[in-house]
Protein backbone atom coordinates (compact mmCIF):
# COMPACT_ATOMS: atom_id res chain seq x y z
CA UNK A 1 0.00 0.00 0.00
CA UNK A 2 1.41 3.36 -1.05
CA UNK A 3 1.57 6.24 1.41
CA UNK A 4 0.05 9.11 -0.60
CA UNK A 5 -1.05 12.60 0.34
CA UNK A 6 -4.62 13.77 -0.34
CA UNK A 7 -3.66 14.70 -3.92
CA UNK A 8 -2.10 11.32 -4.72
CA UNK A 9 1.58 12.29 -4.43
CA UNK A 10 4.02 10.08 -2.55
CA UNK A 11 4.64 11.31 0.99
CA UNK A 12 8.12 9.74 0.96
CA UNK A 13 9.78 10.54 -2.37
CA UNK A 14 12.50 7.98 -1.61
CA UNK A 15 9.86 5.22 -1.72
CA UNK A 16 9.61 5.61 -5.52
CA UNK A 17 10.75 2.86 -7.85
CA UNK A 18 9.54 1.52 -11.20
CA UNK A 19 6.99 -0.78 -9.54
CA UNK A 20 5.57 2.20 -7.65
CA UNK A 21 5.42 4.14 -10.94
CA UNK A 22 3.42 1.31 -12.50
CA UNK A 23 0.98 1.36 -9.57
CA UNK A 24 0.61 5.14 -9.69
CA UNK A 25 0.08 5.05 -13.46
CA UNK A 26 -2.60 2.39 -13.06
CA UNK A 27 -4.51 4.68 -10.67
CA UNK A 28 -4.51 7.24 -13.50
CA UNK A 29 -5.65 4.65 -16.06
CA UNK A 30 -2.30 4.85 -17.85
CA UNK A 31 -0.27 1.90 -19.14
CA UNK A 32 3.34 3.05 -19.25
CA UNK A 33 5.12 2.76 -22.59
CA UNK A 34 8.73 3.57 -23.40
CA UNK A 35 7.55 7.07 -24.38
CA UNK A 36 6.12 7.55 -20.88
CA UNK A 37 9.32 6.26 -19.29
CA UNK A 38 11.36 8.73 -21.36
CA UNK A 39 9.37 11.64 -19.92
CA UNK A 40 9.54 10.16 -16.41
CA UNK A 41 13.35 9.81 -16.65
CA UNK A 42 13.63 13.42 -17.85
CA UNK A 43 11.44 14.62 -14.98
CA UNK A 44 13.36 12.65 -12.36
CA UNK A 45 16.74 13.87 -13.66
CA UNK A 46 15.53 17.48 -13.70
CA UNK A 47 14.16 17.16 -10.17
CA UNK A 48 17.41 15.55 -9.03
CA UNK A 49 19.36 18.58 -10.27
CA UNK A 50 16.95 21.37 -9.28
CA UNK A 51 14.59 19.97 -6.60
CA UNK A 52 11.77 21.49 -8.67
CA UNK A 53 8.97 19.62 -10.41
CA UNK A 54 8.21 21.73 -13.50
CA UNK A 55 4.78 23.14 -14.31
CA UNK A 56 3.35 22.67 -17.80
CA UNK A 57 5.25 25.27 -19.83
CA UNK A 58 8.66 24.37 -18.42
CA UNK A 59 7.80 20.67 -18.84
CA UNK A 60 6.98 21.18 -22.53
CA UNK A 61 10.32 22.95 -23.04
CA UNK A 62 12.22 20.34 -21.05
CA UNK A 63 10.76 17.46 -23.07
CA UNK A 64 11.37 19.32 -26.32
CA UNK A 65 14.99 19.98 -25.37
CA UNK A 66 15.59 16.31 -24.58
CA UNK A 67 13.41 14.45 -27.08
CA UNK A 68 13.00 16.93 -29.92
CA UNK A 69 10.51 19.59 -30.93
CA UNK A 70 7.90 17.09 -32.14
CA UNK A 71 7.63 15.73 -28.59
CA UNK A 72 7.88 19.06 -26.80
CA UNK A 73 4.25 20.05 -27.25
CA UNK A 74 1.29 20.32 -24.95
CA UNK A 75 -0.77 18.05 -27.19
CA UNK A 76 1.84 15.29 -27.10
CA UNK A 77 2.05 15.42 -23.31
CA UNK A 78 -1.76 15.54 -22.99
CA UNK A 79 -2.02 12.41 -25.11
CA UNK A 80 0.29 10.57 -22.71
CA UNK A 81 -0.69 12.12 -19.38
CA UNK A 82 -4.37 13.21 -19.72
CA UNK A 83 -5.83 16.00 -17.64
CA UNK A 84 -2.90 18.01 -16.34
CA UNK A 85 0.28 16.45 -17.78
CA UNK A 86 2.63 18.24 -15.40
CA UNK A 87 0.77 17.01 -12.33
CA UNK A 88 0.03 13.51 -13.61
CA UNK A 89 3.59 12.91 -14.86
CA UNK A 90 5.08 14.28 -11.62
CA UNK A 91 2.79 12.03 -9.56
CA UNK A 92 3.82 8.94 -11.55
CA UNK A 93 7.49 9.98 -11.43
CA UNK A 94 7.30 10.14 -7.64
CA UNK A 95 7.85 13.89 -7.46
CA UNK A 96 6.00 16.53 -5.44
CA UNK A 97 3.26 18.71 -6.94
CA UNK A 98 4.79 20.85 -9.71
CA UNK A 99 5.65 24.41 -8.89
CA UNK A 100 2.82 26.83 -9.81
CA UNK A 101 0.25 24.07 -10.47
CA UNK A 102 -3.09 24.80 -8.88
Amino acid sequence: MLDLDRDGYLRDLDAWNERVALELAATEGIVLTEAHWAVIRILRAFYGETHVAPAMRPLVKLVGDHLGAEFGTSLYLLSMFPGNPARVAARIAGLPRPTNCL
